[in-house]
């Protein structure tokens, strides 16, 4: 499947809006790819465009072979679960399942009840089929809206923030039983939220968009490790990236009250890479490490906010430079007004252009298994499973 160049305009008589800009994007067959971005970015607007439900003012929708960009949504071979589940309250589960068959299929009653009955197993709601969506939980109406889906056998599944409605830890449940029925089903799947730790954790891909432009597209660790601009880098990761405005004097990266050296690569990459003397630093919260000595990219700050987690604590720490978030263990007790010594590790260190917001450099990225683990299994993103003792080489 492939979106060529799609640009949506909606027009008013304020001047035309634009709510997709240019964007071009190869989903491959089977593949879990989750558009994500803030909201008014695009998402939603690509996935309808995508199920015919949104014309597009310019560019191409190829699904498969075809061309589909003005094909009527019925005929595209696609099936779409919606964020308010979007169920006929006066049918059953079963009478909500088959309607999308009776309506656009020719398949005999046999058919279609051995089609509901094998969807209903595979999704744990075979006993429900006799009730009505008012006689249902949250979970149980998701359930059925994607069983709907699963029936009709398309070549596409369209899903537009499923969850969103749901309980934290039922949202957490159906996120696991997402990726297994992908598993099983291996169609193809495009999927809209604008959270990204689902982003992180259901994706095969993730293309992250902002104001209507895809921003970067890649598997979930591409973007952790490799984002391709500060909006990428601060929009993934939970808590956000830190991100700290400096100059940068051909030697070292200068802040006010701290003076961060760079290694030679950093230093090379900074003389090529700038536009011009401004730059932002930025590092991930779980990189942040509290030291005991004073020492190289090192400096002094004041905790104002201690955030408990158990497992870990969130420290809100303040310096002339900025304020800096860093996650430490739980068993690091620091308390509010304390102060501490934080040092930022070369190799975890990312820089962008002041001006441009442009990746220069990235941190290092780690690739080993795990003590204990024999041999290497491949995550979502066919990549390696990060492992080790570094908080800093896992999301």
């Amino acid at each position: 499947m492939s979106i060529d160049e799609m640009t949506k305009r909606y027009e008013s008589d304020d001047g035309d809006v634009l709510a997709v800009d240019d964007l071009s994007l190869d989903i491959r067959d089977g593949e879990f790819l989750v558009l994500v971005g803030p909201s008014g970015c695009g998402k939603s607007t690509t996935l309808r465009a995508i199920a015919g439900l949104e014309t597009v003012s310019e560019g191409t929708i190829r699904i498969g072979d075809r061309d589909v960009t003005d094909v009527k949504p019925k005929d595209r071979d696609i099936a779409m679960v919606f964020q308010n589940y979007a169920l006929y309250p006066q049918k059953t589960v079963a009478g909500n399942m088959r309607f999308g068959l009776e309506m656009t299929t020719d398949l005999d009653e046999s058919a279609i009840a051995g089609r509901v009955e094998d969807a209903a197993r595979l999704l744990d709601i075979t006993e429900l089929l006799d009730r009505r969506p008012r006689a249902l939980s949250g979970g149980q109406q998701q359930r059925v809206a994607l069983g709907r889906a699963i029936v009709r056998d398309p070549a596409v599944f369209l899903m537009d923030e499923p969850l969103s409605n749901l309980d934290a830890k039922l949202r957490t449940q159906m996120r696991t039983e997402l990726q297994q029925l992908h598993d099983e089903l291996g169609a193809t799947t495009v999927y809209v939220t604008h959270d990204q730790t689902e982003a992180m954790t259901m994706g095969d891909r993730i293309a992250v968009l902002d104001d209507g432009r895809l921003q970067q597209v890649g598997t979930p660790m591409e973007m952790y490790y490799e984002p391709a601009n500060e909006f990428v880098a601060t929009f993934i990761g939970s808590p956000s990236m830190n991100t700290l405005a400096a100059t940068f004097d051909g030697d070292d990266v200068l802040f006010p009250g701290f003076t961060y050296e760079p290694t030679a690569a950093q230093r090379d990459a900074l003389a090529d890479g700038l536009g011009g003397d401004s730059v932002t630093v930025g590092i991930r919260p779980e990189d942040v490490v509290l030291a005991d000595e004073p020492g190289p990219r090192t400096t002094e700050f004041v905790a104002t906010i201690v955030e408990p987690m158990g497992g870990e604590n969130v420290l809100h720490l303040r310096h002339e430079l900025g304020e800096v978030v860093a996650t430490v263990a739980g068993g690091q007790r620091v308390r509010e007004g304390d102060r501490v010594r934080a040092r930022f590790p070369a190799d975890h260190v990312h820089a962008f252009d002041g001006e441009t917001g442009e990746a220069v450099f990235n941190r290092t990225r780690t690739d080993e298994p795990a003590t204990g683990v024999v041999g290497t299994s491949a995550g979502r993103d066919g990549d390696t499973l990060a492992g080790g003792s570094d908080p800093g080489d896992r999301p």
